[in-house]
């Protein structure tokens, strides 16, 4: 039998929207938190998240509130905020989270300033709610038009994260369960920053061949830095991770390679983000993993130079000469 019976989604924006339809074909009551009061009103009118997630019938059973109270009775919740608000976010939940109730943190990033992955931030603003991550190659779009998506549901407490799993699972989304929630989390905030460079590479018209090579090596420093922070190699090779990392640097439906493709064609950053309305998790999160690696020890060349793009540091084409003007070495 199942578990959880209602489950509260912290974020009306696409992904958050999306998770909000596989909880509710799964059988779930669903509440779905929006803090735009036109996204509340959408919703309840005419079944559709208009601002964020157009063109999508949304389930009967989803319900929209405007307020944190409105959780209050869920038994699972689903924190979608975006990573460098999920900190205030988390903080506004605390008075309305029952005892026990467990949190699946579904932002990917580092957080400025702390330079805290979001199992640190969750831990210090709900330390006694059991924790949960969701990550891995899924386009919101697609999962809420019910399209096949697996992912990666991480959890330290192997029986919680199989009834997590089994509560939002449905024919066409499958989470597969895994221990090691800091390789969950790294591969989800680096790949953002790794997007930026793909769409960038696109932008220029350098080619397929650079393309394959970015993500590949792009690969190799999402793993040097999760085994730092003290992941295991074969969690970031699965969909968390590598899975994950193709998907977002493949596809201008990525916002953040969408943002790489405007940089490499010319646009300014203020040019490529204007007009969206979702967030670009990779332009938060690029200084935070640049500073991140640095206090590590941690080499990420790729990383490096994207955070020096968007912080006005250094030309896209300076950059890309940087990097293909570094000595040769081994790939091992």
């Amino acid at each position: 039998m199942n578990r959880f019976k209602h489950a509260g989604v912290i974020g009306a924006g696409a992904w958050g929207t999306a998770l909000a339809q596989v909880c509710a074909r799964a059988g779930l009551a669903v509440t779905l938190q929006a803090r735009e009061p036109e996204v509340v009103e959408s919703i309840a009118a005419r079944r559709e998240n208009t601002l964020f997630l157009p063109g999508v019938a949304l389930e009967p059973e989803i319900a929209a509130v405007a307020d944190m109270a409105g959780l209050s009775s869920c038994d699972l919740i689903l924190a979608v905020a975006p990573a460098q608000h999920l900190r205030s976010a988390l903080k506004a939940l605390a008075p309305h989270l029952r005892a026990g109730t467990p949190v699946v943190l579904c932002a990917k990033g580092v957080e400025q300033g702390t330079l805290k992955l979001m199992t640190e931030v969750a831990a210090e603003t709900l330390p006694d709610a059991p924790l949960a991550v969701l990550s891995g190659p899924s386009f919101a779009g697609e999962v809420a038009r019910n399209l096949p998506t697996a992912v990666t549901l991480a959890c330290e407490d192997e029986a919680l994260g199989r009834a997590i799993a089994e509560a939002i699972a449905t024919p066409t989304f499958r989470p597969y369960i895994a221990g090691d929630m800091i390789g969950a989390e790294a591969g989800g905030a680096v790949k953002n920053v790794l997007a930026i460079a793909c769409g960038i590479v696109e932008g220029k018209g350098l080619g397929r061949s650079a393309h394959a090579a970015l993500i590949t090596r792009g690969f190799a420093e999402l793993t040097r830095l999760a085994m730092a922070l003290g992941a295991r190699a074969e969690t970031v090779a699965g969909l968390c991770g590598l899975g994950d990392l193709v998907l977002t640097c493949s596809s201008p439906q990525s916002r953040n390679m969408s943002v790489g493709l405007a940089l490499g064609g010319g646009m300014t950053l203020t040019e490529a983000l204007a007009g969206k309305l979702s967030v670009a998790e990779g332009v938060a999160s690029a200084p935070a993993v640049r500073d991140l690696a640095t206090r590590l020890g941690v080499e990420m060349p790729i990383c490096q130079a994207v955070a020096a793009i968007l912080a006005g540091e250094a030309q896209v084409d300076a950059a890309i000469a940087g990097l293909l003007s570094r000595p040769l070495k081994s790939e091992a």
